[in-house]
């Protein structure tokens, strides 16, 4: 456990010296302060808090920044170990690879929740002027933070393991974007398989459709039994990755 925590010290406070991860901070919070903006038009139409909350994390502003970040923060984690040949220093060490790997997850996976504090100020800005139109429900906006984080969790735990996968952050970052892309876009066939059994599939797989329900403060276990184990297995995934460099 020692051993863990100071390698997800070291992780976390890696995220705090990089300009690119502060970069990436500013293009989310810019992106997402965007969806604040059309949240607030729709407060002033006078529609339902529950409605509000799909334009802060079910639009097509929440998605963009979330295909993006991810890749661009989890593409070093493992990729620029390999480059440099620290990775085997590491592996050396008296630690383990699940420790490795599980640390690395956990400083990326802090990092992308700090990412979403900042937009705290905005439960506070509708506390403070949506009884002027409706109640503000802080349900749905709780919900709506919870499925982020499980969608985030999935996701960086992909990105980790596309990050073990090579030596190169660049091509590590495009094979991430394209995985949870390919997840990403896999919920659609809810709409558009001709079979039912394929559209049930597509309903599940879906994190579109699993962040609107979180986002109406509807908690399905589906929902989080299915990021959880994802990113377990692909955590697993990863660190089978890491061991095979030993057998080399």
């Amino acid at each position: 456990m020692r051993a863990f925590l100071t390698l997800w010290r070291k992780e976390l406070a890696a995220y705090f010296l990089s300009p690119i991860a502060y970069v990436m901070m500013m293009f989310f919070l810019v992106v997402m302060g965007f969806s604040f903006w059309l949240l607030v038009s729709v407060l002033i139409q006078g529609s339902m808090s529950a409605s509000i909350m799909n334009e802060l994390f079910g639009s097509i502003f929440f998605w963009i920044a979330m295909l993006i970040v991810v890749p661009v923060l989890t593409m070093r984690l493992l990729a620029e170990e390999n480059r440099a040949g620290t990775i085997e220093t590491l592996m050396t060490a008296p630690v383990s690879d699940a420790e490795v790997v599980l640390a690395k997850y956990a400083g990326a996976l802090v990092f992308f929740v700090l990412m979403w504090l900042p937009t705290v100020v905005y439960a506070l800005v509708l506390r403070r002027f949506s009884p002027l139109v409706a109640p503000m429900d802080f349900g749905p906006m709780l919900g709506g933070y919870l499925g982020a984080t499980l969608v985030g969790a999935l996701y960086i735990a992909i990105g980790l393991f596309c990050s073990a996968l090579t030596k190169n952050q660049i091509v590590a970052a495009i094979i991430c974007f394209a995985l949870i892309n390919v997840a990403f876009i896999s919920g659609f066939l809810a709409y558009v398989g001709r079979d039912e059994t394929v559209r049930n599939l597509g309903a599940y797989v879906s994190s579109v459709e699993h962040m609107r329900d979180f986002a109406r403060g509807v908690v399905d276990s589906r929902a989080v039994v299915f990021h959880l184990s994802g990113a377990v297995f692909m955590l697993f995934a990863t660190v089978k990755v890491v061991e095979s460099r030993k057998w080399k």
